[in-house]
């Protein structure tokens, strides 16, 4: 529950001082991923997967790249590894919470539906709250 507090606390800080996110968010996925107050499902090198802070349905899972990608748009040929990894995670993440029979969606917000200046996917479940 505590956990739960804190990463309420830590988004909404970065949602009210919109200059941190550019810089706080990236930095400290990569650097300080283990200090995070979330229940993590997956860490790689590359991404982080946890349960939303805030959900909005009853199954509401967070995919983000430990490195700064501000949105979707600005993803490279590069990138191909990372978008690779997110598949195989959500792949996984659908079979171990067993998903595949009451269906799932894996979202992307971009633009004005983007709140946070970080790419990344929701994996979620079930009816919107």
């Amino acid at each position: 529950m505590l956990k739960r507090r804190l990463a309420r606390a830590a988004f909404h800080l970065l949602r009210r001082f919109r200059c941190l996110e550019q810089t706080l968010l990236p930095w400290s996925l990569t650097h300080m991923s283990i200090a995070i107050p979330l229940h993590k499902l997956r860490e790689t090198a590359t991404l982080v997967a946890f349960y939303h802070p805030q959900p909005s349905y009853p199954v509401h899972i967070l995919i983000l790249p430990k490195r700064a990608i501000p949105s979707m748009a600005d993803l490279t040929a590069q990138d191909a590894n990372l978008l690779a990894e997110v598949m195989l995670t959500t792949q996984s993440l659908v079979e171990e919470l067993g998903l595949e029979k009451e269906g799932y969606r894996l979202i992307v917000n971009g633009g004005a539906y983007q709140e946070l200046p970080q790419m990344h996917w929701h994996l979620v479940s079930g009816s919107q709250r």
